[in-house]
């Protein structure tokens, strides 16, 4: 990493695969509110991936001192073919050093650049940022990158935030926690059990028969939500997901 007195600039490896999705997310965890502000610079990506495209989306969000710098064509694709949100968090610092290195070349004051645009926000979904009354949220995964993801999303909107490997292991941790657990996410293709077969269970049991289980997965195929609703499912979200809007579905959904 360097950094001067102002910023820290992270400069993002040419390959963002599953790997260098953890050592980010690590870094992200070390982070604390009172650091320098952060610059990514995405200028040598070439590939990046879904779990690592998520991640990076997730901490820009949640971090509002963290800005991105130089982005590649790859870069800017990955984000573009998904869908999602970057240009929001774009390094703005940079670009007035760079007018202020124009002016002193040339003598001359450069064309003021494009006023940023407003994106379009729904009047009623809070901020991410803004915290709740603490609701206990289990996930069920079995990608420890989306795990990780999922709490820093959710975490930082304020939510109290259990974790299941697969399946299996979310029936047997809502086994602890009975009836304490307030909205739960399930992935769909786990090993030992997958999420259609979660959701079954869930619904025979009193105790889960009306709390609100929604569906976070890679699929987006019209039978397999049909399936998912049809065995209990409150809502179907595709990944990579929109961290603010996960965070208002949850609170929308939770009791």
């Amino acid at each position: 990493m360097m950094g001067n007195a102002e910023q820290n600039v992270v400069m993002l490896p040419s390959n963002l695969d599953q790997a260098a999705a953890e050592s980010f997310l690590e870094l992200m965890r070390h982070r604390v509110s009172g650091d320098a502000p952060l610059a990514l610079d995405a200028s040598e990506v070439e590939t990046l991936t879904l779990p690592c495209t998520q991640i990076v989306l997730a901490a820009l969000r949640v971090g509002e001192s963290i800005k991105i710098r130089n982005p590649s064509a790859a870069f800017v694709a990955s984000f573009e073919d998904f869908g999602l949100d970057w240009q929001s968090h774009l390094d703005q610092s940079q670009i007035s050093e760079e007018i202020a290195d124009q002016q002193e070349i040339t003598g001359e004051a450069p064309d003021a650049p494009p006023a940023e645009a407003t994106p379009d926000v729904d009047a009623e979904t809070p901020p991410i940022s803004e915290k709740v009354m603490s609701k206990r949220i289990l996930t069920i995964d079995d990608s420890k990158t989306i795990r990780d993801m999922l709490m820093l999303t959710l975490a930082e909107a304020g939510f109290d935030v259990i974790q299941a490997v697969d399946g299996q292991d979310g029936l047997d941790v809502l086994a602890k926690e009975q009836s304490e657990v307030d909205v739960i996410i399930t992935d769909i293709n786990m090993p030992r059990m997958d999420g259609y077969e979660v959701i079954r269970n869930l619904r025979r049991d009193p105790t889960y028969k009306s709390k609100p289980i929604l569906v976070l997965t890679t699929e987006s195929d019209g039978d397999k939500k049909n399936l998912a609703r049809e065995a209990g499912a409150t809502g179907w979200m595709v990944k990579p997901f929109d961290p603010e809007r996960l965070v208002a579905t949850v609170r929308k959904v939770a009791p």
